[in-house]
């Protein structure tokens, strides 16, 4: 009887470890209120738990800095909600140290409204930051971006239906440790998706001077119209042909090529005899 039981408990609790939901983690840097994210959120719900821990107000072109002289605050919108007033990198922090109840099996950052695409991008990118931020934490990360059509409307129903079916195989199969995944969606018609390089988008941004009302000089930096620069086969390049571009990033920025160059060999020649 005694067996019986303890066979029952047994298979009841390898039960409940089973039907434990994967937690996906949801943030961005337009903000907790963005169609991006709510598009997600309504997609994905059926794959996991989700929680969305996103800045209070856009963050855009913040990367990865951090929120270190102030106070982080942070307000419940609802239930598995969470609005800070910091980065998206902050926000990452926040909700693996302190608002997650346990770790994410998969962070998406986005959907961003307006492409990351090419090197500039991906380093400026609050949206892109809040993913290498989860890579560095060992939760594999994606970074979603949208274009819009000729008439400037952002699809991000259909951005988040693509997401789904990514995100399901993502569930299934993690990504390798420091890698994590920019892509970008272009608008309708899609023509497929492509594993592609970063090429580049170079901002010539205006510089914009102005006067306060007690005669202090001020600046705004513009946006400027930045150029595509890239083979065909870099993602600025293809997501222009209609293409869904992904591109593995990793967080090891060494470049290996480099480490023998003679120049460095020169370098270390020319301090060897240095007193330090």
């Amino acid at each position: 009887m005694l067996k019986c039981i303890f066979h029952i408990t047994v298979n009841k609790i390898a039960l409940k470890k089973k039907t434990v939901k994967p937690l996906i983690f949801l943030t961005n840097d337009d903000g907790f209120y963005s169609e991006g994210i709510a598009a997600l959120s309504r997609h994905l719900k059926e794959l996991g738990q989700i929680f969305v821990v996103a800045p209070d107000r856009e963050q855009s072109a913040t990367s990865l800095s951090l929120t270190l002289h102030h106070p982080l605050r942070v307000k419940k919108i609802k239930a598995n909600t969470y609005a800070v007033d910091g980065t998206p990198a902050d926000c990452v922090y926040l909700a693996v140290r302190k608002l997650l109840p346990r770790k994410p099996s998969l962070l998406i950052s986005g959907i961003n409204k307006g492409p990351n695409l090419g090197q500039q991008d991906i380093s400026y990118s609050g949206t892109v930051a809040g993913a290498i931020q989860g890579t560095f934490l060992q939760i594999p990360s994606v970074a979603i971006s949208l274009l819009h059509d000729e008439t400037e409307k952002f699809s991000f129903d259909i951005a988040a239906k693509i997401t789904y079916r990514m995100v399901k195989e993502l569930l299934r199969k993690k990504l390798p440790e420091g890698v994590t995944l920019n892509i970008n969606i272009p608008p309708l018609p899609i023509k497929g998706v492509k594993i592609v390089k970063l090429g580049q988008k170079r901002y010539n941004p205006r510089i914009i001077e102005k006067k306060d009302p007690r005669k202090n000089i001020y600046y705004w930096i513009g946006t400027g119209n930045p150029k595509a620069k890239g083979d065909k086969d870099s993602d600025v390049m293809v997501a222009k042909k209609g293409y869904i571009t992904i591109t593995p990033l990793h967080t090891d920025l060494t470049d290996y090529k480099l480490i023998k160059l003679p120049l460095f060999k020169n370098i270390m020649a020319s301090l060897k005899d240095e007193t330090f």
